[in-house]
């Protein structure tokens, strides 16, 4: 869980809120004990602008790290999937 602080801590402390924020990712802000904002860290504020990345470059990287050596999909989830048809549905 963040650390909170109310605004009015927050416009009093903001130097030292700021040198939190080297140690911590996130810290939220509350207005009558309500979070109404966050502060992040420019770390995090960097990791989240990054993104996500294309699903091409997301399944190679998966490759690479669990499957390097194998070029074919189904010799990939042949342990995965199971072999059995399923139930049998009544209508």
């Amino acid at each position: 869980m963040p650390k909170r602080y109310s605004i009015a801590q927050a416009r009093h402390d903001l130097a030292a809120i700021v040198h939190e924020l080297e140690q911590q990712s996130t810290i939220e802000l509350t207005r009558r004990g309500e979070p109404v904002a966050v502060l992040l860290s420019l770390a995090e504020y960097h990791r989240l602008q990054t993104g996500r990345g294309d699903f091409w470059g997301a399944y190679s990287a998966f490759r690479e790290q669990f499957a390097p050596d194998i070029d074919d999909i189904d010799e990939l989830l042949r342990n995965v999937r199971d072999p059995e048809p399923g139930r049998e549905v009544l209508l």
